[in-house]
This record gives C-alpha cells, sequence and structure tokens, in this order.
C-alpha cells in the first residue's frame, strides 16, 4: 500500500483563525498531542509573523522530537531568514515557502507579472534549499489557477531543490472530479514530478476538504495536509480525524496507509477544543459526542444484535472509551493512574499527584467518578496549568448571596505571590457579582466578554461543570477554563484563570514598548 505522508497545521492555519490563538504552553500541549499521533510533520507556527510566533516555533522545534518541525514562509529572504532561525534546532527541520499563482491573486494580492512569480519561486526555493534539504513549496490558490502555468510552476521549485510540492484549495473553491484531475495533469506535465512528493491542502468553504483531500491522494498526492478537528481559516481545513479514519475504514476504495496512531484522535480533540474554548459539535464526524450514540429503537436493536449494523467504525478505533469503570473514595493513585493510562493519559508524578488531589475532592462531592470526569480532571490539569497562573491571582474563597428578590452579592478572596486581596461587589446575579468583585481587586484593561460557556461533563445532578469563558482585548482573545460540582465556583476560577492571561500580555506588551 502506498504511504501518505500527514502533515498537521493545527499550530499554523489552525491557531490563526479567529478566536483560536493559543499561548507558549498551549502550543507545547497540542504538539505533545500530534506528536503521540504521530504525525508525520508539524508546521509549528509562521515564524516571522511576530516575536511570540517565532519563539513558539523554536521552542516546539525543539521539543519534539518524533516528527518532522516546519515554518511557513513567504518567498522572500527575510522570511526565509526567520524560519530556519526557528526550526535550525528541530530533529528535522523544515522549511515551507508559498508563493501565489492565480492570476487574480497575482494582479491584485501580490501585483506581479506571471514571470516575476516564476522567477520568485525558482530563485526563492534555491535560497531556501541553501539552509537545509527538506524544503516544501506551495502554489498558493493553486485550484484557481492555469494549470499550464502552475505546471511551470511546480517545474521550477522542483529544478530549484523542493523536495515536497502542495497544491492548495486555498478558499476551498474545488471539487473532488476537479482535485483528481489537477494532480494527475501535474503528475504528467510537471517536470521530475517524481523528485518530489506531491501534497494537497484543502479548505472547507463548500464542506467539500475531506472529499477533495481524498480526491487529491487518488491523483497522486502522497502528503496530506490537515488540522485536529479541522480547524483553520473561515469555515476551516481538512479534519485529520476525518480522512485518516475514511482511509481506515474503506482501503478497498482508498489503498493507502499513514502512521497514525488512531486511538489518540478522542483525545487530541478534545486538547485543542478544550485550549480554544469550544467543544466539538454532536454531530461532529469521528469525535462528536453522537458519534457512536444510537437514539431510534430500530438502530439500538440492530447495534445489540450486530454492532456493524450502524457502526461501520468502534468507539475503542479512535480513543473513545466504552468502558466507564467507577472510581469512589476508597479508589487508590495506583488505580486511578492505571485507569488514566488505559484512556490515554501518561502523567508526571507531579501531575499524577495534583490529578489524584483532585479526584479526592470530588469523591467527597459526588456519588461515583467516571471516565468523564477523570479526563475532564486530566485535561484541565494539562491544559489550564498556565505558567501565567505561578505569579498571577488564585482563589482563596468566595462567598455569595442572592436570591429572586435582592441584589446578588458576592465576596472574593484572591491570592496573588502570598497576599491576600478581598473585595465585594453587587452584580446581576451571583455571577456578575464575583466577576464585578474580581475586577475590583485585578483591575484588568478594557476587555469585551465574548463566551461564557457551561456543560456537565456526566450524567446526573451532582456532575462536574466545566466552564469556559473568553475575553477578548486588543484583537486578541484570552480563554479560562474552570471544572467544580459548584458551576460558581468553576466560573469564578475560569475567569480568573482568563484576566491572569490577559494581565499578563498586558505586562509583557507594557515590557517590549
Amino acid at each position: 500500500m502506498d504511504r501518505i505522508i500527514v502533515f498537521d497545521t493545527t499550530l499554523r492555519d489552525g491557531e490563526q483563525s479567529p478566536g483560536c490563538s493559543m499561548n507558549l504552553r498551549e502550543k507545547i500541549e497540542v504538539a505533545r498531542c500530534l506528536e503521540k499521533l504521530k504525525v508525520d510533520v508539524i508546521e509549528a507556527g509562521f515564524a516571522i509573523s511576530s516575536p511570540g510566533d517565532f519563539e513558539s516555533v523554536k521552542t516546539i522545534a525543539g521539543a519534539v522530537k518524533e516528527c518532522t518541525v516546519a515554518s511557513l514562509a513567504r518567498a522572500n529572504t527575510k522570511d526565509i531568514d526567520a524560519a530556519w532561525e526557528a526550526v535550525k534546532g528541530a530533529a528535522d527541520p523544515r522549511i515551507h515557502l508559498f508563493i501565489a499563482t492565480s492570476d487574480l491573486h497575482m494582479q491584485y494580492k501580490l501585483r506581479m507579472t506571471p514571470d516575476q512569480v516564476l522567477e520568485a519561486a525558482s530563485t526563492m526555493t534555491a535560497y531556501a534549499r541553501k539552509f537545509c534539504s527538506n524544503v516544501e513549496f506551495s502554489a498558493e490558490d493553486a485550484t484557481r489557477s492555469d494549470w499550464e502555468f502552475l505546471a511551470k510552476v511546480i517545474s521550477a521549485a522542483i529544478a530549484s531543490g523542493a523536495t515536497t510540492v502542495n497544491i492548495p484549495d486555498t478558499v476551498g473553491y474545488t471539487t473532488p472530479a476537479e482535485m483528481r484531475a489537477l494532480f494527475e495533469y501535474l503528475r504528467q506535465h510537471v517536470k521530475d514530478a517524481d523528485k518530489a512528493i506531491f501534497s494537497t491542502h484543502c479548505h472547507d468553504d463548500l464542506g467539500m476538504a475531506t472529499a477533495n483531500t481524498l480526491a487529491g491522494i487518488q491523483g497522486g498526492a502522497r502528503q496530506i495536509e490537515c488540522t485536529v478537528n479541522g480547524l483553520g481559516e473561515r469555515a476551516g481545513n481538512t479534519a485529520m480525524e476525518e480522512v485518516v479514519m475514511a482511509m481506515r475504514t474503506r482501503p478497498n476504495a482508498y489503498p493507502y496507509e499513514c502512521r497514525i496512531d488512531t486511538t489518540q484522535f478522542a483525545r487530541a480533540s478534545r486538547t485543542v477544543y478544550s485550549i480554544i474554548g469550544q467543544s466539538a459539535p454532536l454531530n461532529k464526524p469521528i469525535v462528536g459526542r453522537n458519534a457512536f450514540a444510537h437514539e431510534a429503537g430500530i438502530h439500538q436493536h440492530g447495534v445489540m444484535a450486530n454492532k456493524l449494523t450502524y457502526e461501520i467504525l468502534t468507539p475503542e478505533s479512535v480513543g473513545v472509551s466504552t468502558n466507564n469503570l467507577v472510581l469512589g473514595k476508597h479508589s487508590g493513585k495506583h488505580a486511578v493512574d492505571d485507569r488514566l493510562k488505559a484512556l490515554g493519559y501518561t502523567l508526571s508524578r507531579e501531575d499524577l499527584e495534583a490529578c489524584f488531589e483532585e479526584f479526592k475532592v470530588l469523591c467527597d462531592k459526588k456519588k461515583v467518578v467516571t471516565d468523564a470526569d477523570l479526563e475532564a480532571i486530566a485535561e484541565h490539569r494539562a491544559v489550564v496549568s498556565e505558567s501565567a497562573d505561578e505569579h498571577g491571582y488564585r482563589l482563596d474563597w468566595f462567598s455569595v448571596h442572592t436570591s429572586n428578590f435582592t441584589t446578588a452579592t458576592c465576596t472574593v478572596s484572591l491570592i496573588k505571590d502570598g497576599e491576600k486581596f478581598e473585595d465585594v461587589c453587587l452584580g446581576d446575579g451571583p455571577i456578575d457579582a464575583a466577576f464585578n468583585a474580581i475586577d475590583k481587586i485585578v483591575k484588568p484593561i478594557e476587555h469585551s466578554f465574548d463566551i461564557y460557556n457551561i456543560h456537565s461533563i456526566s450524567e446526573g445532578k451532582d456532575t462536574l461543570g466545566d466552564v469556559t469563558i473568553k475575553l477578548t482585548a486588543a484583537n486578541r482573545t484570552y480563554t479560562g477554563k474552570g471544572l467544580s460540582t459548584d458551576i460558581i465556583e468553576a466560573s469564578i476560577v475560569a475567569y480568573i484563570k482568563a484576566v491572569n492571561k490577559l494581565c499578563a500580555a498586558t505586562a509583557g506588551q507594557k515590557e517590549s514598548a
């Protein structure tokens, strides 16, 4: 079977989509998930775009050992220099440069002639090749480009040393039949086509990203560019989990293999959604809550008789646990550790201790602790333990008074660097009063309150409440997460974490200025 290279761009194309920005620690956590997934290439960012992006690409390049690490660059020396400086410490560094090739982009965005674009593609690919042998060239808006001209540009890039050539459907415009035909044409008309790996990068504007990617593979592409959960610009990118599971489930139609560990999909999905402050749509293929749920009677009867009647892949194959082992207050640390490992979490001694302490506290509040509860605790430990919190505020205690005939009041006590701060405030309900009290203590810069979501982790009235809060200031978003059986406490913790990130970023901007 032909091997497909999986190129993940969650940390670049996914992270640059509105409302999905991540800090360095969050990016490192996603990179670890991608390494566990065994992706071949991690596109860690766009190094030239900002000092923060450069630092995150450089850090990921130094931390990741089992994957190629790439940085995106425009076709100019300054971008390529920054990309190389960021990735040169990687076990296998890659420079990924691009330039647009469609008439529309060349005329209105680049203001360059086709000959100038052809020359830039050739010279800048050769320039990148001076730094490393692993060079990828992308023809932006390839699917709306003239095919003959596109073949010339790709031929020039290969002649200049490109080892991978990417044919992006940048705006999600093409169709599966057109995508396959385009790759077949390029494989026939590009000079020395056999000297480079052809890649496909599809967007989902018309809902065809997965279909177009699979069609590209059938046409000759041997690298797919995708993201976890289909995260990306506008309507998103090709979802890695969808393409990979399509190949695994339908090998007769797609006789290709890749090295992805599909049992890590569920965890990677939860991690990414948790970081960006969202949750999977109920009907999201592969990772949605309803992906393996059956409510209709005829479906339930069929599944009980033979799962193949309505399940074409198993929950276990993508890391969804169906063995919902119940743990209680008499369960020891080893039992919790063993169950977390079975769920895909290998924790450090420090993180395990912290998770076990949270588990014991939860046991005093709930009758039973389920797998979903354990996963939530582990996810929050991994994602929410922000470096900003080490020197930021944390909750000491709070007290609320509310009713349907009086104004809500909340007193909050916070601790920062060993010092206690207390204040009290009124509000339109206990949550608003608590947030107002926190604002009086912290005094964050002006910000908008974009998202306040609460969802239950498991069933029952004593379930954990998972709260996500997203704030926006100066066109950047700051996400906080809180987890507790008390939704007011979870809300306060989430807000403090979001405000800590906001204050840390504000302090960093003042220092750089």
